[in-house]
């Protein structure tokens, strides 16, 4: 009886862990996206929702009947790296014009449980027509009308919207398309991660330029933190002010979560970003025993290391971005730049990325047709400087870009055998020479040493 109930424990303990590593990847996880996924994440959805209210102060969701599980990932800093994509193919990121339109489409979806889309374009036309700060939509462009779609499918991926007739994507040829949606009301009010409603901040708009900075950290204060400015509140910033100060278990919560957070949410955790107050909380004796064990209930390996943190997914399950990886030009480009980025270590000017990347488009000239232009290699160095961005193996310093020390992982070594040497002098093979994904410590990197 009691190897079964080790058996049992083990088996929960191992479904608990992928599913916080599954819901990482995917914070809003459906049945009809990921069947087995979502029918583990319904099972273990009572543990589930206490390590991450505990861990990281986020909070999961899970409706069984209605088919999904929504985790509200809540980041104390504006992460520009996961925009909403457009489907069609290059899968570009929204634009300023595509943002507006969703917002006000999700609001005109709220109050209507079935809807045609041409309806829904009557309504947005009268929505935006209404408000002086809203540029009009006019759905006789087809420019117009390929941002709405792009929109309406977003929303269909999110399952916030069903076609029960019809094809969403006939509207971009006719506005006169017809097309029926079911409406998942209860879902869309779901989408929105941050503690405090847009409404609560609102202000003249001829203020929003001079206070976004402002009203963009008032979205995501919680109250539950206490009344520092780093922390909670959800108002504006005399509001906070006004709060009773922090206490002690309230500072600590927070420098918890705020370490937590970003450590499973980022793809590797730096000491130097950290405050010094995260930094003195994580490398305190309570705040090690609590990442190494929140870390091992997720099913992570973790790297520690003399400049920080990295949490290795045996699996693969946490991430929505791969890299080293070929999906894309952009991707390949990062990985190829790393090199001459690592050889430099005061860092590579623009015009240096630029060179860098003419030479990539010199080596491979039938590579990457959609730079092949005037300006192609700037761009190419550009956008392969924001996937390294994204993944925090570089930063820009100064109007350099610099390596960051995991970027030290993705060097190329040269590695010969006695064998291979042999074979060599024999006439008989070449000397292998291959990348290796290696740590910040192999080629005497010290600083990259295990503490």
């Amino acid at each position: 009886m009691s190897t079964l109930a080790n058996q049992l424990a083990a088996a929960e303990r191992e479904e608990v862990a992928r599913g916080i590593r599954l819901l990482l990847a995917r914070p809003l996880l459906t049945e009809a996206g990921d069947p087995p996924g979502f029918d583990l994440v319904r099972r273990r959805r009572e543990p589930l929702a206490k390590w991450f209210d505990y861990t990281c102060g986020w909070s999961l969701v899970v409706e069984p009947r209605r088919g999904y599980a929504r985790l509200a990932k809540v980041r104390a800093d504006a992460d520009a790296s996961r925009p909403a994509r457009r489907p069609r193919s290059g899968r570009a990121p929204f634009d300023r014009r595509r943002y507006v339109l969703l917002c006000v489409t999700a609001a005109e979806l709220l109050s209507v449980p079935m809807t045609t889309i041409g309806l829904l374009a009557d309504r947005v036309v009268q929505a935006t027509a209404a408000d002086q700060t809203l540029p009009a939509f006019d759905p006789v462009h087809r420019s117009e009308r390929m941002a709405f779609v792009d929109v309406l499918k977003l929303l269909e991926s999110y399952g916030v919207l069903r076609a029960v007739d019809g094809a969403t994507e006939a509207y971009v040829e006719s506005a006169e398309a017809k097309v029926l949606y079911r409406v998942d009301t209860t879902l869309l009010m779901r989408l929105s991660a941050a503690p405090v409603g847009a409404s609560r901040l609102a202000v003249p708009p001829d203020e929003v330029p001079l206070r976004f900075a402002e009203l963009l950290a008032g979205l995501v204060r919680e109250r539950r933190y206490g009344g520092s400015p780093e922390a909670a509140g959800d108002g504006t910033m005399e509001e906070v002010r006004s709060e009773p100060a922090a206490s002690d278990a309230q500072r600590n919560l927070r420098l918890r979560h705020s370490v937590l957070r970003r450590l499973f949410d980022d793809p590797v955790l730096y000491r130097a970003d950290l405050t010094e107050e995260e930094l003195t909380y994580v490398t305190s004796l309570t705040g090690r025993q609590l990442l190494r064990r929140s870390v091992d209930q997720a099913g992570f390996v973790l790297e520690e290391r003399a400049e920080g943190f990295l949490l290795v997914d045996p699996d693969a399950l946490a991430t929505d971005f791969r890299f080293p990886d070929d999906t894309s030009t952009a991707r390949v480009a990062a990985l190829l730049l790393l090199e001459p980025v690592c050889a430099m270590p005061a860092g590579m000017l623009p015009e240096q990325l630029a060179e860098a990347g003419a030479d990539l488009l010199r080596r491979f000239p039938r590579w990457a047709k959609a730079y092949q232009s005037e300006d192609g290699a700037a761009r190419l160095a550009e956008d392969a400087v924001r996937v390294l961005c994204d993944v925090g193996l570089v930063r820009r310093a100064g109007g350099r870009v610099v390596a960051r020390p995991a970027a030290y992982r993705y060097r190329v070594a040269e590695t010969t055998s006695t064998g291979a040497d042999e074979r060599h002098r024999q006439g008989k093979g070449t000397r292998p020479r291959e990348t290796a994904s290696t740590t910040a410590a192999c080629g005497g990197r010290e600083e990259g040493d295990k503490q």
